[in-house]
């Protein structure tokens, strides 16, 4: 049946991880490999994840205020070098482009890596006064970054995202801003994906190339590793010096605006997936899942069944759910091994038996509880059941988070609570680089985030010994 099923479709992830994630985004039809190193192919079924993504991020960006516009995908050579600190930190990952046609460019372009430098062009066009701020622009886009190493929907060479970019009057309304579109994404997070976050500040050394200010949501996978899920940036007028933007302020003086920037990406579709999947392949949170019920006429060669099976797609369908039958000749085996692979939230089962006492059956995906509901009673029965996914899903991932957060007072307690544990592994710190570097080299783990809820632990680094200033999260990331 659909465990023996499972057993020949993908790895279990206790025995390789990373096999299991691989198999799990083929298997479940969510992607696959192009001719071109590092460049996937979207598979209906996964891009169809991304826009759900797409459509409900899209509306909260709107309710901030911001709009959709779209940028070239090209930048010249001479615009992107305006900003040293910037094109520092993407030279090594920037594709050019040389040749137009048969012809060699007078300048190269680089295929955009992100896209600060296009809007600062553009934001140095059309602002002129404080009444044009503040502009809140969003661009829906593909970025092009030739990474060394690739992995599906973790690090593409080519990969889609949203990148927000936003001007100001003052520095404390830029601020403002970033702080509040990070809190749109942790609350998409959990809201929608059911994926805890810890949400805090970037460190100097891993903060956004350009910004002042990088603030971050990081989640903790299966494996216990950190995914960084989202990031805003504050930029200060850093790149509006650059770029000489200025407006004429209520004061009627020339002063420079005050810029964030911010996004997410495909990556949060790799994020569900080592949120959430088991070893019977994905589990989709239902309000990305691209079919949220799928319905299964059992012994459906019998006189009714289809048509009964049709009557639950209808009345679901009318009230707002996707949902799909499956009416083929492949076994209930099968069936049920295919939809626990694609993630599908609830399966709702009728058959002869079920038409004679007026119900169906309603088995959830996450925890294949399998319940018995009245016909009369369906619409709110999966309302229920789909909440009852969400929420069953946030409270097995926030339960993996908190389980493994440990509290390290020594370089050689986080070292082995690493080593033998693995997850986010919390210390105080000086903020000096010399001993993130240190921590890196000795315990293998990076800087996560120093975050917004501060604890106080002791009173030294436990690197250097010298006096903390801050609590700080660390942890082996993707």
């Amino acid at each position: 049946m659909a465990k023996d099923k499972k057993v020949e479709q993908i790895t279990d992830m206790e025995v390789d991880f990373a096999q299991w994630y691989t198999d799990v985004c083929k298997k479940a039809e969510l992607i696959d490999y192009s001719s071109i190193k590092g460049m996937f192919i979207y598979r209906p079924y996964g891009y169809a994840i991304w826009e759900n993504i797409q459509k409900l991020l899209d509306a909260e960006f709107k309710k901030t205020g911001a709009e959709n516009v779209y940028m070239p995908m090209l930048i010249p050579e001479s615009l992107l070098q305006k900003e040293k600190d910037h094109v520092e930190g993407f030279a090594p990952e920037c594709a050019w482009v040389t040749m137009g046609g048969s012809d060699k460019l007078e300048e190269r372009y680089c295929i955009r890596p992100t896209s600060e430098t296009l809007f600062c062009e553009h934001f140095r066009n059309i602002i002129q006064s404080h009444r044009d701020l503040p502009k809140m622009y969003n661009q829906w886009c593909s970025v092009l970054r030739w990474e060394k190493t690739s992995r599906p929907f973790l690090r593409h060479r080519e990969f889609l995202w949203q990148e927000g970019h936003t001007m100001h009057a003052t520095a404390e309304e830029a601020k403002e801003e970033t702080e509040r579109i990070l809190n749109v994404y942790a609350d998409f997070c959990e809201n929608v994906l059911a994926m805890p976050v810890t949400r805090g500040r970037k460190t100097e050394k891993e903060k956004f190339n350009g910004a002042e200010a990088t603030y971050t949501i990081e989640c903790m996978m299966h494996d216990r590793k950190a995914l960084q899920a989202g990031t805003s940036h504050y930029f200060g007028d850093g790149f509006a010096r650059a770029f000489d933007i200025t407006f004429t302020n209520k004061d009627n003086q020339r002063a420079y605006p005050h810029q964030t920037s911010w996004g997410v990406s495909t990556r949060l579709i790799g994020g569900i997936i080592m949120t959430h999947g088991d070893n019977n392949g994905l589990v989709l949170p239902p309000k990305i899942a691209p079919v949220q019920i799928m319905v299964i006429p059992i012994a459906q060669h019998k006189e009714g069944v289809l048509e009964a099976a049709q009557k639950l797609v209808d009345r679901l369908s009318a009230a707002g759910y996707r949902v799909k039958m499956d009416d083929s000749d492949n076994s209930m085996g099968w069936k049920c091994a295919q939809y626990e692979m694609k993630g599908v939230p609830l399966r709702v089962e009728i058959g002869p038996k079920d038409m004679e006492q007026g119900q169906c059956c309603m088995v959830r995906r996450d925890n294949r509880e399998k319940t018995f509901v009245a016909l009369d009673e369906l619409e709110s029965a999966a309302a229920a059941q789909l909440q009852a996914v969400h929420d069953g899903l946030y409270q097995r991932a926030l339960k993996n988070l908190q389980e493994h957060t440990y509290e390290a007072h020594s370089l050689e307690e986080a070292k082995r609570l690493q080593e033998e544990k693995g997850g986010f592994i919390k210390t105080m710190w000086c903020e000096d680089e010399a001993c993130e570097l240190k921590m890196k080299e000795v315990a293998g783990m990076t800087s996560r985030c120093m975050p917004f809820a501060q604890e106080h632990l002791d009173d030294v680094c436990p690197v250097c010994g010298r006096p903390a200033k801050k609590m700080i999260y660390w942890g082996v990331a993707y």
